[in-house]
């Protein structure tokens, strides 16, 4: 079934393969960020209770979701890496990792200034906010794994083993506001039979997440190319490139 994946293994398929995505990736990244950003920060309708300091829920809650959705991708990626050997899976890990660690901290930095407003207080050491400060370390646990080791296989088995053990850190942040009583608000978008928006407010921030999740693939395909070519320059496919 997964055999057509094979071939990709292999480190210049991985880097061409990585170059005809990274296109629509970009493509779709920026005209979804702009379109959903312009619409959600200028034309959506004002919040009746917090006014227009809820747009800024169209930067919090893609990164906030990302920030969660990059960890799994890579910490799926670290996983396949262990078991199978696969040295794309490894630099695909690696090369996520600070995306990732950027998102977590737009998260937790959008959701202070949104919170100063609506709590009175730019940091509350509620279980959201503090197990997704906890997913922020695991991010830089990985990254200075990844560079405390000169042999590669090492670093990547050390960062791949903390990146596995940290998945059970997503489950709290995305059920905490459900085990414990907390002052950040329950699930906006994940109620897909009944979102708490209107759909002039969520259709926009929808499209920022598909604009978010892009972006980060992007951004993912650019950092694995690098990757590739750093670790595979001796080679002569990577020295025909800059011929």
């Amino acid at each position: 079934m997964w055999k057509w994946l094979h071939p990709y293994a292999k480190a210049e398929n991985c880097y061409r393969l990585c170059g005809k995505l990274l296109p629509w990736f970009s493509i779709i990244a920026f005209s979804s960020l702009i379109v959903g950003s312009i619409w959600g920060l200028m034309f959506a309708p004002t919040d009746y209770q917090q006014g227009d300091s809820f747009r800024i829920i169209y930067l919090h809650v893609p990164a906030a979701m990302l920030s969660m959705g990059a960890y799994l991708s890579m910490a799926i990626a670290a996983f396949i890496g262990l078991v199978w050997q696969v040295r794309m899976s490894d630099m695909a890990a690696a090369a996520m990792a600070p995306i990732g660690a950027v998102f977590t901290f737009i998260a937790l930095l959008t959701g202070a200034i949104w919170g100063k407003p609506m709590w009175g207080a730019w940091w509350v050491w509620d279980a959201r906010l503090t197990s997704e400060l906890i997913l922020l370390f695991l991010y830089l646990g990985v990254i200075a794994l990844y560079s405390a080791f000169d042999d590669q296989k090492t670093a990547a088995k050390a960062a791949g083993i903390l990146a596995i053990v940290g998945v059970i850190n997503l489950p709290i942040i995305h059920y905490s506001v459900e085990w414990w009583n907390t002052l950040h608000q329950g699930a906006t978008i994940s109620k897909f039979e009944k979102p708490s928006m209107d759909s002039s407010m969520l259709w926009p921030l929808l499209i920022n997440v598909i604009g978010f999740g892009c972006f980060f693939g992007a951004v993912t395909l650019v950092r694995l190319r690098n990757e590739i070519i750093a670790r595979e320059s001796h080679r002569p496919w990577v020295r025909n490139l800059v011929k």
